[in-house]
């Protein structure tokens, strides 16, 4: 199971970046995004960076990785 969620959040991430614009013009842009990462581009951006750590957690899912790298990574920064 775990190797099917990880490869359908893979592909959705890609779906993601790569029909950025249609995702833009059915959901609309995100003001706080175009304030600070730039005036035309930022609502794209935000979207591709999601995309981007939707496959990033995907990957983990498949490779079994996703609980090392939550208590390795995020572990350490959370309990300083």
């Amino acid at each position: 199971m775990r190797y099917f969620i990880g490869i359908i959040s893979a592909l959705l991430g890609v779906g993601m970046i790569l029909k950025t614009e249609w995702i833009i013009q059915n959901f609309g842009t995100s003001s706080w995004a175009e304030a600070k990462m730039g005036t035309s581009g930022g609502s794209r951006m935000l979207y591709k960076l999601i995309g981007l750590a939707i496959i990033f957690i995907g990957f983990l899912l498949v490779t079994n990785m996703f609980q090392g790298f939550l208590m390795g990574t995020l572990g350490r920064v959370l309990i300083r």
